[in-house]
């Protein structure tokens, strides 16, 4: 049986059988978290130009972008998706390198708003986009990460799985829609290793894509269902050929979803161990920009090749600078939307300290990669001090979870500047009650 087929069949089962609450309450935090990375991002480039291309999809249609428009759901998902992305603000599956709410619930929105679904229908759905697309990730391992954004390319598994949950598709018909998502998969590196927009368009594009695929099934369209693990297939393609034949070994007992990242910080999730030793040596120390002679951090080789940028002059290439964000956060004790305005990125004090962090790669460290992301860091001060601190896991990881009242607070922070706080509170409010509701006009009524 292929992996596709796999999938297939699970996902007959599974809309069968009853979710448990605990899974049930990870789904809802998830979404609390997609919208908290969906309101910031609605102002980020390129939505507005995004906006402007789709304007013949806009003003009709049973979806909703996320600023309030209607529009056809191919759209929606188009746009919300890459919005959810655009402020580096969501969700990951860290053994999967990868974002998955961005495109999974984009993708789940709109086909379950269009499909009129109930809200615990919508849920199912979304958790289903989860489990199936975490474990394709899984399987293609660091080899596809070193080249490809998972975001963008496993992206399109969990926004078909998704639709398809949504869309009630039997099991051939399921395995068809991931088989001809596969060959949408796209999002190259390089994307982001420049000064440029492309990135978060990859996870609007994948729920685009994982869309159109399971609305094709729907109607009888098929794909090729080793086309992930047969021999001219996104296996051997874009990976070292992994083997697949456990990739369904858990599904429905070990649920993804309930071990995801919710971001602590805003910017590359690489940086997020690094931010917190440092936020840790300041609070125990007293540290203080002057006091610093020299700052130094060991972490994983892809914190330091995709955090690359030595003197960002962007806010694009600040969010993917390892050196910046740590010395914003000794500067400034958080790294929060707000260290990336044009006057903190020509701070003349923030420069100089930046110039003072050098980075390096610890095998250790390294070795642990993508189950652990750790970080080393030395700091040395004008009086002779050396203070070090290992952070095994970042606030935010399962080990060091959010806790619900902190991922209100993280939504909350975010969602109120951009659509107020009385209707962020109805959402808030809506989000933990969905499962109870008949539809989803709680979620665009707030």
């Amino acid at each position: 049986m292929h992996a596709t087929e796999v999938f297939g069949q699970y996902a007959e089962r599974y809309s069968q059988a009853a979710l448990p609450e605990a899974v049930i309450h990870h789904a809802k935090r998830a979404l609390i978290d997609w919208y908290a990375a969906l309101f910031p991002g609605l102002a980020a480039a390129p939505l507005a130009q995004l906006e402007q291309v789709l304007a013949e999809d806009l003003g009709h249609g049973r979806a909703r972008l996320g600023n309030g428009r209607a529009a056809t759901a191919r759209a929606a998902a188009l746009y919300n998706g890459t919005a959810a992305h655009a402020a580096e603000i969501d969700d990951s599956f860290r053994d999967a390198m990868y974002h998955p709410g961005a495109a999974t619930i984009a993708a789940a929105l709109a086909a379950s708003q269009q499909a009129g679904a109930s809200g615990l229908d919508f849920l199912r759905a979304l958790v289903l986009g989860y489990e199936v697309s975490t474990r394709i990730g899984v399987v293609l391992g660091r080899a596809h990460y070193r080249f490809w954004h998972n975001t963008g390319t496993v992206g399109a598994f969990g926004a078909a799985a998704a639709a398809g949950g949504a869309l009630r598709l039997d099991a051939a018909p399921f395995a068809h829609a991931l088989a001809t998502a596969a060959t949408f998969t796209a999002g190259l590196q390089q994307a982001f290793r420049s000064d440029s927009m492309s990135k978060p368009l990859h996870a609007g594009r994948a729920a685009e894509a994982g869309l159109i695929a399971a609305q094709l099934a729907q109607r009888g369209v098929t794909g090729s269902l080793d086309v992930l693990d047969g021999e001219a297939g996104l296996g051997r393609a874009m990976s070292d050929g992994p083997d697949w034949s456990q990739v369904g070994a858990t599904l429905g007992r070990d649920f993804h979803i309930t071990r995801l990242t919710f971001k602590n910080h805003v910017g590359c999730g690489h940086t997020f161990a690094a931010i917190d030793a440092v936020l840790a040596l300041r609070a125990r120390h007293g540290l203080r920009a002057p006091d610093i002679r020299a700052i130094h951090v060991a972490t994983y080789r892809p914190a330091l090749d995709i955090a690359c940028y030595d003197q960002p002059r962007t806010a694009n290439e600040a969010r993917f600078s390892l050196r910046f964000v740590v010395a914003t956060a000794l500067l400034h004790g958080s790294v929060r939307l707000g260290a990336y305005t044009p006057e903190r990125l020509a701070d003349a004090e923030l420069r100089a300290l930046t110039a003072r962090v050098s980075v390096a790669v610890d095998p250790a460290i390294d070795a642990a990669f993508p189950g652990r992301r750790a970080a080393r860091v030395e700091i040395t001060t004008h009086d002779g001090r050396h203070l070090v601190w290992l952070q095994p896991d970042r606030k935010g990881d399962p080990e060091l979870p959010l806790s619900d009242s902190e991922l209100e607070h993280k939504f909350l922070e975010l969602a109120t500047p951009v659509i107020g706080a009385g209707p962020a509170m109805r959402l808030l409010q809506n989000i933990w009650a969905l499962d109870q509701a008949a539809d989803l006009s709680g979620l665009t009524s707030a």
